[in-house]
C-alpha cells in the first residue's frame, strides 16, 4: 500500500497571537539565530505577509526577501516584524550561563 506524504506547514497552525508568541518563545529558546529568522517567516505568513510589510514599512517582496534563507535583516527591521506579530524583544539573565 503506497504511503501519502504530505507537507506540513507550521504557520497554518498559528491561529492567534498566543500561538505566535509561544512559537516564538520556543524557537528563541532552543534554536539559534537562523532558526529564529525562519520563525519570524512562518509567522509573518500565518499573520499576513502583506499586512506585516505595511507595518513594517517594507515591501512585500523586501519582507520575503529578508527573511528569506539567505536574508539577513537588520535588528531594527527584525525589532519592526516582531512588534508587528503582537509581541516584543526582551533581555533576560541565561540560566545556563555558557
Amino acid at each position: 500500500m503506497p504511503v501519502t506524504i504530505r507537507s506540513f506547514d507550521i504557520s497554518k497552525h498559528l491561529k492567534t497571537d498566543e500561538d505566535i508568541q509561544g512559537f516564538l518563545e520556543e524557537v528563541i529558546s532552543t534554536g539559534d539565530d537562523s532558526d529564529f529568522i525562519h520563525a519570524l517567516n512562518i509567522a509573518a505568513r500565518a499573520k499576513g505577509m502583506t499586512e506585516i510589510a505595511k507595518q513594517v514599512g517594507v515591501t512585500r517582496a523586501s519582507l520575503y526577501k529578508s527573511l528569506s534563507g539567505n536574508g539577513n535583516p537588520r535588528f531594527k527591521t527584525t525589532s519592526k516584524i516582531v512588534k508587528a506579530l503582537g509581541c516584543k524583544l526582551t533581555v533576560a539573565r541565561r540560566s545556563d550561563k555558557a
